[in-house]
């Protein structure tokens, strides 16, 4: 125990930090350890490797991500801001020198490689780019006189385009919906409303019509025929492990599920330890979203609201989706779950996103927190003023 006598810079972070959040990410990033066992062991003996190899990377990933993931947390909400703009700052250049430099892989460039490691720049935008647009929410609900909103909508299109070019629209659709959900929790008005929701429809009737590649993951999604292997492998697999699982390590159909160890790893969860232990890591997931959304709601400070409630929804539909995917409730997209899929990038960013969690939703001497304050969801009007 660490004495109230303590005044070190340690002593005031575990005083402050939310032990309960703390607990259920670390919950989280062991459960995807010890599944990485289970996951990719089938994917390295077919590719030849190791039946370690990708477990072992993952525990060398790890040692990063959880010195990221504390040490951001020791920041104050204004270093939150920096530190997201210094890593914006790294992460649009590598996400354009993707578009030239990077590796072709089934007509997308989404990887590029630096000192011989491989880095998705797209996981490294997202938490930065939630932060600055919260950033510039909560300075035009400030100071209207600066067009904070305008700002946020070109940046977003900036990011947007880079993203869509590469081509990837489902980190699009993420990035979109989590910025949406911001600026509406900002006091969206009415007409923007209007306005990016019609262009957001556009956008998905445009991408269906333009890019086959679209056009075919929807279609097989609402028609049943083509190649479906992958999710009806995964759902055969969540079927195989019924309610309590077939046991640690005696999965069969992860033996032929392709990526399980990276964006189906949910269904061999589901194939070895059942549905009762997935509803259980669901819930976790539940309790970090809403643990953080709590204290957002309890904050004064509209930046600290808007920025925890933006990377609360990063970490919720980033999780949904990838979810949904596999118990093929949407169109089949990869996207890895939060610390629970293999993957270097995915895994030291999303650490980044729930170190700048853990630091905004410290308890602060200075914090306006107070039992009486809520997000106002209404739309902005002028006779409400800033």
């Amino acid at each position: 125990m660490i004495s109230r006598a303590d005044r070190s810079q340690l002593a005031e972070w575990w005083r402050t930090v939310d032990h309960f959040l703390l607990g259920m990410i670390m919950l989280l990033v062991l459960c995807g350890f010890l599944l990485s066992f289970a996951a990719s062991p089938p994917v390295a003996e077919r590719i030849g490797l190791e039946a370690t190899h990708f477990t072992i990377r993952h525990a060398v990933y790890l040692v990063p991500s959880l010195a990221l993931l504390i040490g951001l947390s020791f920041l104050t909400p204004k270093q939150v801001r920096r530190a997201a703009l210094i890593l914006f700052a790294i992460s649009i250049p590598l996400l354009l020198a993707t578009l030239f430099l990077g590796a072709d892989v089934k007509g997308s460039r989404r990887w590029i490689s630096l000192a011989g490691f491989s880095l998705q720049p797209s996981e490294f935008v997202k938490p930065a780019f939630v932060i600055i647009s919260a950033w510039l929410f909560a300075e035009n609900t400030r100071r209207p006189e600066i067009p904070g909103n305008l700002f946020a909508i070109i940046l977003f299109g900036i990011v947007a385009a880079l993203l869509i070019a590469q081509p990837d629209f489902g980190q699009t659709l993420l990035v979109g919906t989590v910025w949406g959900g911001m600026f509406f929790l900002a006091g969206m008005p009415w007409a923007w409303i209007t306005v990016l929701g019609g262009l957001a429809v556009s956008g998905i009737v445009a991408a269906y019509f333009f890019f086959p590649h679209v056009a075919g993951r929807i279609d097989r999604f609402w028609t049943g025929s083509g190649d479906n292997f992958q999710v009806e492998t995964a759902r055969e697999a969540i079927i195989s492990g019924g309610w309590l699982g077939q046991g640690a390590g005696e999965g069969t159909v992860k033996r032929y599920l392709p990526d399980s160890h990276t964006d189906f790893t949910f269904a061999v969860a589901s194939e070895e330890f059942g549905i009762i232990a997935t509803i259980l890591l669901v819930s976790v997931f539940a309790f970090v979203v809403v643990r953080i959304l709590n204290t957002a709601l309890r904050e004064r400070d509209i930046y600290i609201r808007l920025a925890a409630s933006g990377l609360a929804m990063l970490f919720a539909v980033q999780s949904m989706i990838n979810m949904m995917v596999t118990l093929q409730l949407v169109p089949a997209k990869g996207m890895t779950l939060p610390f629970i899929s293999y993957g270097g990038s995915s895994l030291i960013a999303m650490s980044i996103t729930m170190g700048f969690a853990l630091a905004l939703t410290r308890r602060r001497p200075e914090s306006l927190r107070g039992p009486q304050t809520g997000l106002d969801l209404r739309p902005y009007s002028p006779a409400r003023g800033a």
